[in-house]
């Protein structure tokens, strides 16, 4: 597929004026629109693991489940829209030494957050809000997958492969041509055959 055929949207902490509105609000806008591939980096996933740091009480944060697989339900549904998440797992060790190279290499060093150690002092709750994630919002339609991910090659490898797989599963066609073939073919071999006769005068 051609690249100019994707978007991609990253979705960073909400602002002011998003929390005024529904936790979906910002979301709806960038969904893909019919024959395009839309790129979610980080999603509305994000509303559901606040409770983590326990941003918004139980009540909140445990409705959104329904409310999310409603939503992925109503893109499918309505758009034919294939929602396919990607959960990049890494292991503890893994995200240290990834750590690591961010201190050393000063290529990275933009890559460092003060949150990342106060971050990884929660795994074990972000382990279970992730895990409890899964089970409630992995639908037929909106499956997820989780990727191991402690080597990029092989992470890039499933995550292309499932990719492949799904717009195979799609059975897409060629859009049928919009003008008259039998026309600009008669146009060709005309064109053709005066360039042939061109090119024999010259020689």
């Amino acid at each position: 597929m051609n690249p100019q055929g994707a978007t991609v949207t990253g979705f960073k902490k909400p602002s002011a004026f998003d929390l005024e509105h529904d936790f979906l609000w910002r979301i709806h806008p960038h969904a893909p629109a019919l024959g395009t591939v839309g790129i979610f980096n980080r999603s509305y996933y994000e509303d559901v693991l606040v409770r983590v740091h326990k941003l918004v009480p139980k009540e909140v944060w445990s409705e959104r489940y329904e409310l999310i697989n409603g939503f992925e339900k109503l893109l499918w549904q309505q758009n034919n829209t294939h929602v396919i998440k990607f959960f990049l797992h890494i292991s503890k060790g893994e995200q240290l030494a990834r750590f690591k190279q961010r201190l050393d290499d000063p290529a990275r060093n933009w890559k460092i957050s003060e949150d990342d150690y106060k971050e990884r002092e929660l795994w074990d709750d972000y382990t279970q809000a992730l895990e409890e994630m899964f089970a409630e919002t992995s639908t037929k339609h909106a499956p997820w997958y989780i990727i191991p991910s402690n080597h990029k090659w092989f992470r890039n490898l499933a995550v292309s492969q499932i990719v492949a797989a799904t717009m195979e599963d799609l059975g897409m066609q060629m859009p049928k041509p919009q003008v008259d073939l039998k026309m600009i073919r008669t146009e060709y071999h005309q064109a053709a055959a005066e360039e042939s006769r061109h090119q024999h005068k010259r020689a």
